[in-house]
């Protein structure tokens, strides 16, 4: 299903990937050699997917305008992944070596950092305006400050739902509508019809990180393409945990696990086995189906057929995806 509903913009991601290992090229051959292995690495780009459809909604779509603002949206992805995985102390994602396994903290806090300037750069350049620019400056902040918030709870197995969706949102819902946002400003929309782009965004956003946060606890390494229960080991306490804290017999054993900051991998399988032993897992998947059904909800009636049942056919993606 990931490739049918991208059918529509198959032509304008293939372009993506093409204009993305362009633009991390440098004069500096070392940076060029990081930004390659980034981009090759892959990803679902479903934030410049996301992004395209949405420009596609205007009366007429010019690829070669749309194209720099959506290489420059993944680069952002690409480079909060990057100081992510610094911060976890990650060695694998999606399969392959982080950056930092590969050439360290250091440069990968800096190519991070580039990837970042090299955004605006091709945004500037392209004379976007400034609501774009506002725009997508805002969204870094909220990046930066959902980080911030994960990182200041780490082994805390803080349990307040409202927090942590107010994260969730911060880390990637907010990103994943304002690419949908964006792309109606380039499409020239009214505004009624970008905030509901927006809000279809959001949503959509808010399903993809509970999934992932499913995913983490009932998947395995092979799919996911990073260790299973790796929340659980950064002691980042995600919603089914925290399902789990609350209703558990168990609850106390959990958080005696979940605020140790030497666990074993024992005690990740264990407080793993507890979570799944809860209603935490049932609770997350309805709070994904609760979010979805808004998203679909909130499409405007006026948006293009073909565009619509793609905009459909991710949210039924992101509620079956199993990596």
């Amino acid at each position: 299903m990931a490739n049918m509903m991208f059918d529509l913009i198959k032509q304008d991601l293939e372009a993506l990937e093409k204009q993305l290992l362009e633009a991390v090229k440098s004069p500096v051959e070392l940076v060029t050699e990081i930004g390659t292995h980034l981009v090759t690495a892959g990803g679902k780009r479903l934030r410049p997917a996301m992004y395209f459809l949405a420009a596609r909604c205007g009366k007429s779509y010019n690829l070669d305008r749309a194209i720099h603002l959506a290489v420059a949206l993944e680069m952002i992805h690409m480079a909060s992944l990057v100081h992510d995985d610094v911060i976890d102390n990650a060695d694998t994602r999606r399969g392959k070596a982080t950056a930092n396994a590969r050439w360290g903290n250091q440069l990968s806090i800096l190519s991070g950092d580039y990837l970042f300037a090299n955004a605006f750069y091709l945004v500037a350049s392209n004379n976007y305006g400034t609501r774009v620019n506002t725009q997508l400056a805002r969204l870094i902040c909220d990046l930066s400050a959902g980080e911030i918030i994960q990182n200041k709870e780490i082994y805390t197995a803080c349990c307040d739902v409202d927090e942590y969706y107010e994260r969730i949102a911060w880390k990637t819902a907010n990103f994943i509508a304002v690419s949908c946002q964006l792309g109606g400003d380039v499409a020239g929309l009214d505004e009624k019809f970008i905030d509901a782009l927006y809000e279809y965004g959001y949503c959509i956003g808010m399903a993809f990180q509970l999934t992932d946060d499913l995913l983490d606890l009932t998947s395995d390494t092979e799919k996911l393409g990073k260790p299973a229960g790796n929340d659980i080991l950064q002691g980042i306490a995600t919603l089914p945990t925290i399902r789990a804290l609350s209703v558990s017999p168990d609850k106390d054993e959990l958080m005696n696990i979940v605020t140790n900051r030497s666990m074993t991998d024992a005690d990740v399988a264990r407080a793993i086995e507890i979570v799944k032993a809860s209603d935490g897992i049932e609770f997350t998947k309805a709070k994904v189906e609760e979010f979805l059904d808004r998203a679909r909800k909130v499409l405007p009636e006026e948006m293009p057929a073909e565009i619509r049942e793609a905009y459909l056919m991710a949210a039924d993606f992101i509620g079956g995806r199993e990596f």
